[in-house]
């Protein structure tokens, strides 16, 4: 099998493609154009493209339909997976409009693309919708039928995104599935992140790096789980028939404070 990973160079990009290499699928992995290589996550898995291997990493951007088309063109996978987007809740306040970009309208790319392309509907297309965008939705414990009510741009821009999934599902008859996913964290996570800012910050006070670290809400409540088994699940996913939305999370809320003291325990740091 062939699949297309866009947002290849995240934590779950990484993650998904080791997964899928493992099961002697033909990655090809779509990266942004940057000064800097960002590609650290990856690294272990990459091989040169003059040397044989089943890794290829393309450069894309799912804010450009015309580049969008053309790799979904050019590779015809069998499976795409949009992980591709702006993923950090305060900052889409700060970049609203470009997170409307990415998240929502470069879901709408990817299908109108495979819309297109793909006649006999043979792709199989997986969002990566999130848990934000229950928001402050009262119908918890939350799963597949509950109420809608995001509270953040970047949660805003997701709820398009699982929407318009849906709408092509039923519209065309395409292949497209969400998956709902709760936190998953991993030592892959970006360090802005509250699990690997918490654990590297206390670190840093323990080697007298620093001498404070500052955390916001510390009740704040988080289902957080490990994002290799979430990919796992995003890849299941595209194996049901027929085509669905799924919630995946681990059932158990813990808060920022049980985690601090979680790294505190295991640092042996007195508090």
């Amino acid at each position: 099998k062939v699949a297309l990973v866009f947002g290849i160079t995240g934590q779950d990009g990484s993650y998904l493609a080791e997964l899928l290499l493992n099961k002697n699928y033909k990655v090809y992995g779509v990266k942004r154009r940057t000064s800097l290589i960002h590609t650290t996550r990856i690294d272990h898995i990459y091989k040169d493209f003059h040397l044989k291997t089943n890794l290829i990493l393309k450069y894309g951007d799912v804010t450009d339909f015309s580049n969008v088309f053309n790799l979904i063109n050019e590779i015809k996978p069998d499976e795409i997976y949009n992980l591709a987007a702006q993923s950090n809740v305060g900052v889409s306040f700060e970049l609203a409009e470009y997170t409307a970009q990415v998240d929502s309208i470069g879901t709408l790319r990817i299908l109108e693309a495979i819309r297109i392309i793909d006649k006999k509907r043979k792709m199989k297309f997986y969002q990566a919708s999130t848990s934000e965008i229950f928001g402050n939705s009262p119908d918890k414990p939350y799963n597949e039928k509950s109420k809608f009510e995001p509270v953040s741009p970047y949660g805003t821009a997701k709820l398009y995104s699982y929407w318009t999934t849906r709408n092509y599902r039923d519209a065309y008859s395409m292949f497209a599935s969400n998956g709902i996913l709760f936190n998953h964290e991993s030592p892959r996570r970006g360090e802005n992140f509250i699990s690997r800012k918490a654990i590297i910050g206390i670190i840093k006070v323990l080697k007298g790096y620093q001498k404070c670290l500052y955390l916001g809400n510390l009740k704040s409540k988080r289902d957080w789980g490990h994002a290799k088994e979430f990919v796992n699940a995003q890849w299941k996913i595209l194996q049901q028939k027929p085509p669905d939305d799924f919630v995946i999370a681990t059932g158990k809320n813990y808060s920022v404070k049980d985690l601090v003291n979680l790294v505190l325990k295991k640092l042996k740091i007195r508090y």
